[in-house]
């Protein structure tokens, strides 16, 4: 995942995953990085995209107040 940066951080799957499909729909390539524990249910699920899509996926993610 070199030279992807995060543009959503959650600890529910189900957001990241509505985010990256929402993105993707809008021509903004993204992937989910998977960070969370399964054991002890702690850490983070991020949404990761190309660094030159930052502006465009900021201003969709802003638009979508998952969170």
């Amino acid at each position: 995942m070199d030279n992807w940066i995060s543009v959503y951080e959650t600890a529910q799957l189900y957001r990241a995953e509505l985010v990256k499909d929402i993105l993707n729909n809008e021509e903004v390539d993204a992937v989910i990085l998977n960070r969370k524990d399964s054991s002890y249910h702690f850490g983070s699920i991020q949404v990761m995209i190309h660094p030159e899509d930052k502006e465009k996926a900021a201003k969709i993610v802003k638009s979508i107040h998952c969170e």
